[in-house]
């Protein structure tokens, strides 16, 4: 992706020809992207009902960004209508545009690709969401999604971008391999490929920001790739069930991200500068909360990476 100063703040994909470029406001500002390829996206193209989301998949280059807007009571198809427009003047055929409620609320957002908070952040009851389209549905050419939310005074826009290739050829004869990861690290390489991992094995003590000696193996795996990769900086995000009211949720899932950072500094020599803690609460759950399993599922905390100079 290339980020062009203008008037506006540019979105170019480094993609195909059939690459949209779109302009958000002067005051957006970008805060994660993450492009990979070949890869596959599952984009919506109907809202969530009968249980499902109505879906297609395109497989080539994809990219993925999110901006933080300071709006002060704009709602999200006024932060998305701009967009929408300009998709469609580039050739795009929108194919699903629809609020919170129409969307499916809380099911069709789960159910939905969205980048990791604290980057992009989804209030459930305020979102807009447009998918695009160039090319026949049956086999696209190129995808947009656009995904919109507002707080109180702030404004969330996720783009995806998803431009198909041809597959690579493979000899005949031979088996097409993907890339190793050279030291084994699959936490860093889960970084690298996805923008995020959760830190496996963490063990607190129930209700408190306690952390135990278990999980270690996460730890240095992490604390390896950050020495190798001195330029890189992460945020750990603590995420807790929805047992309880939101804010001592997040003030507990922060300081669990903030226990895990002391302790990568302390016991691993991580520079501050290198490692931020953040906690989301019961906001961005993995899995449902109805069940003891999904519960578990959704009380942890991810790295996610912010930059890689």
């Amino acid at each position: 992706m290339i980020l062009r100063a203008t008037a506006f703040a540019l979105l170019a994909f480094a993609t195909p020809a059939a690459a949209v470029e779109l302009s958000l406001p002067q005051s957006a500002r970008l805060t994660v992207e993450r492009n990979t390829g070949p890869d596959s996206y599952v984009a919506p193209i109907g809202p969530f009902a009968d249980g499902a989301l109505n879906t297609v998949t395109i497989e080539g280059n994809i990219a993925r960004s999110a901006w933080r807007l300071e709006a002060l009571g704009l709602t999200p198809l006024q932060v998305l209508r701009p967009l929408r427009s300009q998709l469609t003047e580039a050739g795009y055929d929108i194919v699903l545009d629809c609020g919170a409620v129409a969307c499916g609320g809380f099911d069709f957002r789960f159910a939905t690709e969205t980048l990791p908070g604290p980057n992009m952040y989804v209030n459930i009851r305020s979102y807009q969401f447009v998918t695009a389209v160039q090319g026949p549905l049956s086999a696209p050419t190129s995808i947009v999604t656009v995904l919109a939310s507002t707080a109180a005074s702030s404004a969330y826009v996720q783009i995806i971008q998803a431009d198909a290739v041809k597959a690579a050829q493979v000899p005949e004869g031979g088996v097409e391999v993907p890339p190793s990861n050279a030291d084994g690290n699959t936490l860093a390489d889960a970084l690298l490929r996805q923008g995020h991992a959760v830190l496996g094995g963490l063990d607190f003590t129930s209700g408190t920001a306690t952390l135990g000696d278990a999980g270690a193996g996460a730890l240095e795996r992490l604390a390896a790739f950050l020495k190798d990769q001195p330029t890189v900086r992460i945020a750990l995000v603590g995420h807790t069930d929805s047992v309880g009211s939101l804010q001592p949720n997040i003030a507990l899932s922060r300081s669990r991200a903030a226990a895990v950072r002391d302790r990568l500094i302390e016991r691993y020599d991580i520079p501050p500068a290198q490692i931020e803690a953040e906690g989301m609460g019961y906001l961005a759950p993995v899995a449902s909360n109805l069940t003891a399993q999904g519960r578990e599922d959704n009380r942890r905390v991810e790295a996610v990476l912010l930059s890689r100079d």
